[in-house]
């Protein structure tokens, strides 16, 4: 029940990326960014209120890295992605993120002493060769503003994305573990700082830039749907799955992201579907096993815990 409770998440998670774009179309990346993130945090601080939540009253102590959380997590990452996506398709948006696991072998490094094996920098060589012919294609208007043959600035700001999200989930980590702060609280908090940062941007930076080109009911529509998906029901879905299963059979599910997004944008977008994603995500899936074995073998994860889909656990 669990392994499909984890691929419906990301099914659901992937829908953002095609409704992002349309809600792009009517607003700046830095004020979708606002918005979207006020009204969520705004939605789960007022429910840890309205349910009288023991966690609702913050300690002093958990002011910073609450804080650094919505800084990397909520405002730099969605502005990145907010940025890309206005050229970049969501199929390969979406297939960029497939970086995450490996980002995440080089931030547990840094923070938890994880030893980097020699199977594990096969695995991150593997993914990043996975990533060429992605990157050699052009699925939208990012061949405008490409500084490289095979690179541009919407896909670098991706990227970018990718990695402030990913240590974003560090310091969530970090703060459930060390803080006993659940999720809810976190990402509710959270949010609500990294939309006042979005907002102060968009207000000293974009002075004379209209919030809204065009209909605010078009804008709000898919606005209120990525709130609902991602917002409260995925990042709450993946807290949840993730003191059940490993982190690293997350990733496993989540390399079908790039899959679930190419059919999605090909019904929302009218984008079709790329062959060069498809063929990427499955050597993706290959440098991941080779990164899971290698935490199997370090003992990070446990071989006879690991679910599986046969067990239906």
């Amino acid at each position: 029940m669990l392994v499909l409770l984890s691929l419906l998440t990301f099914f659901l998670w992937t829908l953002c990326f095609s409704l992002s774009k349309i809600a792009l179309q009517y607003t700046s990346p830095i004020f979708l960014t606002a918005f979207r993130m006020a009204l969520s945090g705004i939605l789960l601080i007022s429910y840890l209120c309205l349910t009288k939540h023991p966690e609702r009253k913050l300690q002093k102590q958990t002011y910073l890295p609450l804080m650094a959380f919505g800084f990397f997590s909520i405002y730099l990452t969605n502005i990145l992605e907010f940025s890309g996506l206005q050229h970049v398709s969501a199929a390969k948006t979406c297939c960029l993120y497939s970086l995450t696991p490996f980002f995440t072998i080089l931030l547990s490094y840094i923070h938890f002493g994880e030893t980097i094996t020699f199977r594990k920098c096969l695995g991150i060589f593997f993914a990043g060769a996975s990533l060429i012919p992605v990157l050699l294609t052009q699925s939208g208007s990012e061949d405008l503003f490409r500084f490289s043959s095979f690179l541009s600035w919407p896909e670098l700001a991706v990227i970018g994305a990718v990695f402030f999200s990913t240590y974003g989930w560090i310091i969530l980590r970090i703060l459930v573990k060390n803080q006993t702060l659940s999720p809810l609280v976190i990402n509710g908090y959270g949010m609500g700082f990294g939309s006042v940062l979005a907002l102060t941007h968009f207000y000293y930076i974009s002075p004379t830039y209209p919030m809204i080109q065009g209909s605010w009911a078009d804008f709000l529509l898919p606005v209120f749907l990525i709130t609902l998906i991602s917002n409260l029901i995925c990042y709450n879905l993946y807290s949840y799955l993730l003191k059940h299963l490993t982190a690293t059979f997350l990733s496993f599910v989540g390399l079908l992201s790039p899959i679930f997004t190419s059919i999605s944008s090909y019904f929302l977008l009218g984008e079709g579907i790329s062959v060069e994603i498809i063929c990427s995500s499955i050597s993706m899936l290959f440098a991941l096993f080779l990164v899971y074995s290698s935490e199997i073998q370090q003992g990070y994860i446990k071989s006879t815990k690991t679910p599986s889909i046969d067990s239906g656990s």
